[in-house]
């Protein structure tokens, strides 16, 4: 932790726009809501909020957990912001079902929101290793740290 309680992985993060499972969920979170302007899409109110959501979710509970400044919280809203990946991958088939989105469009978003799950899955496991004491393979710039 540093001197405003914020926790950050082996002391390297110091925002949370540095972590790159925000900064994926950010690109997705973009290209869900630039889909969703399109046709008929754009005209079913309640899957294109719902979808919405669900990707901002995601961006929203990285950020927010990695603020708490605790390992435990962040690890707990890590588990929402996965959840909430697979809730959009969910939403992701629906679109396609309903003929919103052409079977490139969907596998495009469906591999951006499968990736961006592996990745705040690694973050979790990282945080669940640091909040238990355990520092031994933990490499932050594997899946924590930005380039």
């Amino acid at each position: 932790m540093n001197t405003k309680g914020q926790f950050h992985m082996a002391n390297r993060i110091d925002k949370f726009e540095e972590l790159i499972a925000w900064q994926k969920a950010r690109q997705l979170t973009a290209e869900i809501y630039r889909i969703t302007t399109y046709d008929k899409f754009a005209r079913d109110f309640g899957l294109k909020d719902q979808i919405r959501r669900a990707a901002v979710s995601i961006m929203s509970n990285i950020a927010e957990g990695f603020e708490r400044g605790r390992p435990s919280e962040f690890h707990q809203f890590l588990s929402v912001a996965k959840a909430s990946c697979a809730e959009l991958r969910s939403q992701l088939y629906v679109a396609l079902d309903a003929g919103y989105l052409r079977e490139e469009e969907f596998t495009e978003l469906m591999a951006k929101a499968s990736e961006v799950a592996l990745i705040v899955g690694g973050l979790r496991a990282a945080v669940e290793r640091k909040r238990d004491g355990i520092n031994h393979s933990l490499s932050p710039q594997s899946s924590v740290r930005s380039t």
